[in-house]
């Protein structure tokens, strides 16, 4: 983790001595005056409902060593600092996300880390995990913690990483064109893998081309990047058959000059799966060849693969793994047998049990029309008991801006479409949309299921839960099906 003076803060991010000597050491950051460590750093995120400045004199009582604040302190919380020896910088234009990029870029600079970035619509947080699982079979590996991927997890996770660490698997989420950006220049990765252009954040960015556009800014982050002892070219690797990998390609990567790594179906690809099958858990199994040399896997290299993850969404995730982290220099059977032991991340279609049995398939952290497709797909592929029913839980999905009406409608029709034996619709104005489609397509009135929120779901849907049955949760963050899911288990 991080460890400097308070003259060494002030010369990386621009901002003020307050007050202290400057000499005065930092270990470790938080954002949260309860988790700040022995002499760590504590900076004063102001919000809508809590600012962080307010907590500065708690901060220091825990130990604190310095203290950076958006605004100007009260006389008795610079008395509490002063007493207790702890520096207080002020942020520069009292920008406490920029400080922290700042620090966060001036900290990696100084350490000899392999950055490899990982972007995408969908698939970013098992892509992540699956490269950090592969690349620890040789390399000291730190990787993003949960799902802290924005302007403010990103430089968390550079700033907590070991200075011992040899690799860092860095996720990068964007909301807005140019955030890529901002974190691709904190963060400085040399390789970069793009998992795809879905529909994620379309309201935000107008398009799909604009979400293209968006991702491939960690393209040019490429071009110049920090030595490392671990120093393999750049590259970016990306889906084959994704309709805007050869626009980012020619767009940003090549006029990098950074070269492109293919996977999957389509021409040009380094590596492709084929004959995909589910187990009736939904575990994917499948032939992988490898049609250009990678690594030490030479062209016409065959394996046959099965992973513990659910669904055959994942597969290119393992194809974006493998042929990056063989790339730099892991043994092909070594990154294999890596990702096939690889669990599920935590409500990222988790299968749990119900303390009435059944099994729920918690998929609640975060949805998009491409991922809530696949998780039904693989509800559909996973084996019931008898007498069991297949049920499906969908909830609203946000940050679609203009094209929400359409897109829940095109999910409410092909769930419909599917073989569930009760489709549940949770949430108010988008969900009648996905209800109105599922109408249309046809779903029986009497399979049909309509709760406004979290508590009516609860309310009406967990008493008639059995033992036998397979139950989909998903839907965005925000819908809070997660509650339902912990209600459920008892």
């Amino acid at each position: 983790m991080i460890e400097c003076t308070a003259s060494d803060i002030c010369a990386a991010t621009g901002a003020t001595l307050v007050w202290g000597t400057g000499e005065e050491v930092a270990r470790g950051v938080a954002i949260d005056s309860r988790r700040v460590g022995d002499h760590g750093l504590f900076v004063a995120f102001p919000g809508e409902r809590v600012d962080g400045n307010d907590y500065v004199t708690s901060a220091v009582e825990a130990g604190a060593g310095v203290v950076a604040v958006t605004r100007g302190l009260d006389e008795a919380s610079l008395a509490t600092a002063r007493e207790h020896g702890v520096a207080i910088v002020r942020c520069d234009q009292d920008d406490a996300t920029e400080f922290l990029l700042r620090l966060a870029g001036w900290w990696r600079l100084a350490q000899d880390w392999c950055v490899v970035g990982v972007t995408g619509s969908v698939g970013k947080t098992t892509t992540k995990d699956m490269l950090a699982a592969a690349l620890a079979t040789r390399y000291r590996v730190h990787a993003t913690a949960g799902n802290f991927n924005n302007l403010i997890g990103v430089p968390l996770t550079l700033l907590e990483a070991p200075i011992d660490a040899e690799v860092l698997v860095v996720e990068m989420g964007m909301n807005h064109a140019g955030e890529i950006t901002r974190l691709a220049e904190c963060a400085r990765p040399r390789v970069a893998v793009i998992t795809n252009v879905g529909t994620s954040h379309i309201g935000l960015l107008g398009s799909r081309e604009g979400i293209a556009r968006a991702k491939g800014e960690i393209a040019a982050s490429l071009a110049n990047p920090p030595a490392s002892t671990v120093a393999p070219a750049p590259m970016l690797v990306m889906c084959a058959d994704n309709d805007y990998t050869s626009f980012i390609a020619e767009t940003f990567a090549k006029p990098a000059g950074v070269p492109v790594v293919l996977v999957g179906a389509g021409e040009g690809s380094a590596v492709s799966a084929s004959n995909v099958t589910l187990d009736d858990e939904a575990h994917p199994s499948f032939d992988v060849s490898a049609t250009r040399p990678l690594g030490a896997v030479a062209a016409g290299c065959e394996f046959h693969e099965s992973l513990s993850l659910t669904g055959a969404q994942v597969v290119p995730d393992f194809l974006l793994a493998f042929a990056l982290s063989v790339s730099m220099g892991v043994g092909s059977q070594d990154a294999a047998k890596a990702l096939a032991s690889l669990a599920p991340t935590h409500m990222r279609q988790e299968v749990v049990r119900a303390a009435c049995g059944c099994r729920v398939i918690d998929d609640s952290y975060n949805a998009s029309p491409d991922s809530t497709a696949a998780a039904l797909n693989a509800l559909c592929s996973m084996r019931v008991a008898p007498g069991g029913r297949r049920i499906a839980i969908l909830g609203e999905i946000g940050e679609l801006g203009d094209e929400q009406d359409r897109l829940h409608e095109l999910v409410g029709a092909y769930a419909a479409a599917k073989p569930l034996d009760m489709l549940v619709i949770v949430g108010t104005d988008r969900a009648d949309h996905m209800e109105h489609a599922a109408r249309l397509m046809g779903f029986s009135e009497d399979r049909l299921v309509r709760v406004s929120d979290v508590d009516e779901l609860t309310r009406i849907v967990s008493p008639v839960l059995a033992p036998d049955d397979l139950v989909l949760v998903k839907a965005s963050r925000a819908a809070y099906l997660d509650r339902f899911v912990k209600a459920v288990m008892g």
